[in-house]
């Protein structure tokens, strides 16, 4: 039996092969935030050569990229991307995720939106009949947190203000935002959930990524990695 460490660094090793495999030399690739994203960055480096450069989704993956030796490119300065390689918290069977558990959400959503394709890496216990499970983040400008949070708690949700781990400051993400998390949420209509939510006035993005959804799930299970295409 593998560990949930085990499967993930499984799953980095086959984004590895996925994206050598079919994005040509000399492309730039979309990198995204958390602890599988990091595993596959530390997969390509050794092929740092592969790429003209990336296109990061925080600056903490930034930082990796960079101490790798990656070219790290602003996202204003690339019109499409051919592949963005990130993780979820959650993902439905039509390919819906729920992403956000690491704070980076917005950024993610705009370098996803880049990209031709979405390749989602995660293990096992990732895959979910119905998404709400994971509390839904929610990014927001400071100044509407009451205002915001009110309008989550009509969806019927529990919402806490994110906090930093351990302390009673708030987390604050790279945007300079602030987020609430939305415990509670049987989620089955996300499209349709994600642009209700955005139109809260005070959000900057919530962590739905069903609107564009993943193409590829490479997904770390007891068998082995397994592949899936939406």
């Amino acid at each position: 039996m593998y560990t949930q460490d085990q499967l993930k660094a499984m799953v980095a090793e086959a984004a590895k092969d996925e994206v050598l495999k079919n994005m040509a030399p000399g492309g730039i690739l979309g990198v995204g935030t958390g602890s599988t994203a990091n595993l596959f960055i530390d997969a390509i480096a050794p092929h740092q050569s592969h790429f003209a450069g990336v296109v990061s989704s925080s600056q903490a993956s930034t930082d990796r990229l960079q101490k790798h030796g990656f070219k790290v490119l602003d996202s204003n300065s690339v019109q499409s991307l051919p592949m963005y390689v990130d993780g979820a918290d959650e993902i439905d069977p039509h390919g819906h995720m729920l992403k956000g558990g690491g704070g980076a959400l917005t950024r993610e959503k705009i370098v996803a939106h880049l990209a031709q394709s979405f390749i989602c890496i995660c293990d096992g216990s990732k895959q979910v009949d119905v998404m709400g499970k994971f509390p839904l983040p929610v990014e927001i400008i400071p100044m509407a947190h009451a205002q915001v949070a009110r309008e989550l708690e009509k969806l019927g949700g529990v919402v806490t203000l994110r906090k930093v781990k351990g302390t009673d400051s708030v987390y604050v993400t790279d945007n300079q935002g602030w987020i609430l998390d939305v415990a509670g949420l049987s989620i089955k209509d996300p499209v349709g959930l994600e642009s209700q939510i955005n139109q809260i006035p005070g959000v900057v993005c919530n962590g739905l990524f069903a609107r564009r959804k993943a193409n590829v799930l490479l997904i770390g299970e007891a068998a082995g990695v397994r592949r899936q295409t939406y």
